[in-house]
């Protein structure tokens, strides 16, 4: 099992930035990626960044230019910022890992955070 504990989020005013950390524990050989979706409500869940073990980083062009997604393998943990953040940006953030069980079996599996709230408002 792994269990991934967000932190970060909560109030933040327009055109400040929002900074999130996400760490993940447990059994499991090594993370293959790391990313942030958002769900805003009555919406489905999207991507906000993504991080893979590569160093590759992808972007929703909407967003590019005002998010960073930092994943650390080593230590397990990805952090997002998200500069001059607007009303429209409130939504809960959930962290996403995928790992490898294992090291003799390619096994993957998916793992979401809880989510944590971030409201936009002065």
């Amino acid at each position: 099992q792994v269990q991934l504990r967000e932190s970060g989020g909560g109030l933040v005013q327009p055109g400040e930035s929002l900074r999130l950390s996400c760490a993940a524990s447990g059994n499991f050989f090594r993370i293959n990626r790391m990313a942030w979706y958002r769900q805003i409500e009555g919406k489905k869940r999207e991507l906000v960044a993504h991080s893979g073990r590569d160093g590759t980083t992808n972007y929703p062009y909407r967003l590019r230019g005002r998010v960073t997604i930092s994943g650390d393998y080593g230590k397990s943990t990805v952090s997002l910022q998200l500069n001059n953040v607007e009303p429209e940006d409130s939504a809960i953030y959930y962290c996403y890992v995928q790992i490898r069980e294992s090291e003799a079996r390619a096994v993957v599996a998916d793992y979401w955070g809880q989510g944590t709230q971030v409201t936009v408002s002065s």
